[in-house]
């Protein structure tokens, strides 16, 4: 029980500091946007009860998938598709941002991030060489 206890407590205050990032902020707000929207059109158009909406929504975004709910019509097939494309980049990317938050690592990801703005593409190579006649095939 103390272990969820400490958990639930740099949980919430990865929130409130991340929340001082527009970054995060916005990602925060998506994120509670898109978990909510699932949950009502799960509950409306499916018919589910509240519990089973918000449980099949999450189930779908963090991707684990039990299989127990599917959406039994058309329309709900549909909005899962579309929803799952959208969903998951910004429940994934919330996620990260948050784990960004961890009080003993934002200098690892700090220079993280840094060193993939700052360096070329890895992918690009110079081939030539200095006299022109060792450049034929």
């Amino acid at each position: 029980m103390i272990a969820l206890y400490l958990f639930l407590s740099a949980l919430v205050k990865r929130i409130r500091t991340g929340l001082k990032d527009p970054e995060f902020r916005g990602l925060f707000y998506a994120a509670v946007i898109i978990v909510a929207v699932g949950g009502v059109f799960y509950h409306q158009i499916e018919g589910w009860s509240w519990l089973d909406s918000y449980y099949f929504t999450i189930i779908t975004l963090t991707t684990v998938g039990y299989g127990d709910f599917s959406p039994q019509t058309n329309l709900g097939k549909l909005f899962t598709m579309l929803y799952v494309i959208l969903g998951i980049g910004i429940l994934s990317s919330f996620i990260l941002l948050l784990a960004m938050q961890a009080s003993d690592q934002p200098q690892l990801f700090q220079r993280l991030r840094n060193r993939a703005r700052n360096q070329p593409e890895a992918n690009v190579t110079d081939t030539a060489v200095a006299h022109s006649e060792e450049n034929q095939p």
